[in-house]
């Protein structure tokens, strides 16, 4: 599926759960014991200190910043949102408690302004900024923030895609304006990397059905963050306008507008003419769009390791919580030498060189080689590489003979499988292809399902394979918290966290022990083991970690920030620092072309605040954390 690219899903296939969601970061994510909190030094005007200076239109006119984007939005409500588009657009409009360094991705205040933990690490306490306020007027405080969580832990609706995160939560109370307080019934790692947007109180507490109301009804629709949604159209754009009273300082642009295009090579001939200002695919550039933009007048093409890992899933059997199955996933893979079979068909190299042109790099574990701390890759032993007579001798175990050029159950029936495809990704489709060529080989036909929305089949679990991908955050987990039994749909055929119905003691064991370990070397340790577990269970191959790709208009954007800032992305960040950075060019046109030419990330803001990790009680607490997405999250 697809980005939480929040996460969250990347189905959304390209769910921030992007389903499919996002690899990316060789960054540290340092979760560690202590009673400390962070504080941030005053200075200069930089991505982290609020009083950005405001650029000014050569025209005099709105400035605005025109997005084109080949996914469509699943859910404006924070609450429901799994793609990556989705809940890029809800870190615009509200604010976490916690928010991402856009340099190195470790925790700086976003709606807290500081967090400490007791000695036992069963109680946090959380300062509530006193200078936030939502855009119709109201004082935002900790009561909006005890609100969210609540309903979150007593709503199965509200918990669709952010449930994971307050699983762990015995008690949220809101004992002054500026003062949330949690305690937890377990210590639990991801304190300071809490992906869950904080809604008002005064207008959510109307909401009758938090699992169907979309929050696309009224507008502007009421937050804090940085910008403040307008407009929306399905299917065609979302408009955001800037927040002028945003604490950390107003945007720079007057309008940012996400266009949707149903081709990618619409939005990038939209790119191309002038009429957007920037392009990010779906959610990358292919190689042939990117390699025909660079050199040209006014465009810059921007390239960096992604945070996202493109993958196939294969159905375990889906099923509800209380174990009730349902949907028709092909009962041959639930054979674990089958499921392996297949992966030992697929040339990964080949995938990278043919399809992405060497713009990715080739998959291991699930956590993207950027998250340098999670990275996790098979031993030689381990290893499922390409090997398709090793591939053909497992089917014969598997009791799937070769008779008459096809694989023949005990049943007699042929092996024939479905997988589900992003009609809107050209990637999907050209591997498709590949994996029937690979796999009629060995005698198993492939049906290559193309959809607009994949998602409607996923959830009903009416598939054999998809493909799956999100975008991964500095802390692990979200895109952990998918696989869990905890993640299952209460009803069949409804949306959940689940991303493809895995549902494992041993996985689900490991799950529990890193959410509770605050050392950071032992957590890491526990989730290698799990993407260990992953990687021989044959239900989730990652196929490659694919190059955020994506461009703008020089003559439109003057500079914008990346994160991280050395070679990174703009679209699909933790964080909205990209789109609040973003400055507005004067107009005037590049003659040499391309801003600079080139990809990479040079002419981004730089310029960070250094946080000051403060010492208390056991010692020192320092959080980089995560997200995808889906992806999201995406």
């Amino acid at each position: 599926m697809d980005t939480k690219d929040q996460p969250k899903r990347a189905h959304a296939p390209l769910f921030s759960r992007s389903p499919r969601r996002a690899p990316r970061r060789t960054l540290r994510v340092l979760l560690a014991a202590g009673a400390a909190a962070f504080t941030l030094t005053a200075g200069l005007a930089t991505p982290l200190n609020p009083a950005p200076q405001e650029a000014k239109a050569a025209d005099g006119g709105k400035k605005v910043l025109t997005v084109a984007l080949a996914q469509s939005v699943d859910s404006l409500s924070p609450f429901l949102a799994q793609r990556l588009v989705s809940t890029s657009i809800h870190r615009m409009m509200y604010e976490y408690l916690t928010n991402y360094d856009p340099k190195d991705n470790h925790a700086v205040p976003g709606f807290a302004t500081e967090w400490k933990p007791s000695a036992d690490k069963l109680t946090w306490t959380y300062t509530i900024r006193s200078d936030s306020k939502w855009s119709d007027g109201k004082q935002a405080t900790a009561a909006d923030a005890a609100f969210t969580f609540n309903k979150m832990m007593t709503d199965e609706g509200a918990a669709t895609s952010n449930g994971s995160f307050v699983s762990n939560f015995k008690k949220v109370t809101a004992p002054s304006a500026t003062k949330l307080v949690i305690e937890l019934k377990k210590p639990q790692a991801t304190m300071a990397a809490l992906d869950v947007p904080i809604v008002p109180e005064h207008i959510w507490k109307n909401v009758k059905d938090f699992s169907k109301f979309n929050n696309d009804k009224t507008f502007p629709i009421v937050g804090n963050g940085p910008f403040v949604l307008t407009d929306y159209k399905v299917d065609q754009y979302v408009k955001l306008k800037a927040n002028k009273d945003f604490w950390r300082g107003a945007p720079k642009f007057d309008e940012v507008v996400f266009k949707t295009y149903k081709d990618q090579d619409a939005a990038v001939a939209a790119l191309r003419k002038g009429e957007v200002s920037f392009v990010a695919g779906s959610p990358a550039l292919t190689p042939a769009q990117a390699a025909s933009l660079k050199g040209e007048p006014n465009i810059k093409v921007n390239e960096g390791p992604g945070r996202r890992f493109f993958a196939l899933a294969t159905n375990p059997g889906a099923q509800t919580k209380d174990g009730k199955k349902f949907g028709n996933g092909n009962k041959a893979l639930l054979d674990q030498k089958v499921r392996q079979a297949l992966f030992l068909s697929i040339d990964r190299k080949t995938i990278v060189d043919k399809v992405f042109q060497g713009h990715a790099v080739e998959g291991e574990g699930y956590i993207p080689p950027r998250f340098g701390d999670y990275f996790w890759k098979p031993s030689g032993s381990q290893a499922l590489g390409y090997d398709p007579d090793k591939a053909g001798k497992l089917l014969d175990e598997a009791g799937y003979k070769m008779k008459d050029s096809e694989r023949v159950g005990k049943d007699g029936k042929p092996l024939n499988l479905r997988i589900l495809c992003h009609a809107t990704d050209p990637n999907d489709k050209a591997i498709g292809k590949y994996l029937k060529e690979w796999w009629g080989k060995l005698g198993i036909g492939l049906k290559v399902d193309c959809l607009d929305d994949v998602s409607v089949p996923w959830y009903a679990g009416e598939y054999d394979l998809a493909f799956d991908g999100w975008s991964v955050n500095p802390d692990p987990d979200f895109v952990l918290g998918i696989h869990t039994c905890a993640a299952l749909p209460v009803k069949a055929k409804e949306s959940a966290q689940t991303d493809n119905f895995i549902c494992d003691k041993t996985y689900d064991d490991l799950y529990k022990k890193q959410l509770a370990e605050y050392d950071t070397a032992k957590r890491a340790d526990i989730v290698k083991q799990m993407e260990s577990w992953l990687y021989d269970s044959g239900y989730m191959n990652v196929i490659a970690y694919p190059n955020a790709v994506e461009a703008y208009r020089t003559d439109q954007i003057k500079s914008i920030q990346t994160m991280p800032t050395a070679s990174g992305n703009i679209y699909g960040q933790d964080g909205y620092w990209s789109w609040w950075s973003a400055v507005p060019a004067d107009g005037k046109s590049d003659s040499k072309g391309g801003g600079g030419g080139g990809s990479g990330s040079t002419g981004v803001i730089i310029g960070i605040v250094a946080a000051v990790v403060v010492l208390g009680g056991g010692g020192l607490f320092l959080a980089r954390r995560r997200r995808t997405s889906a992806d999201d999250r995406e």
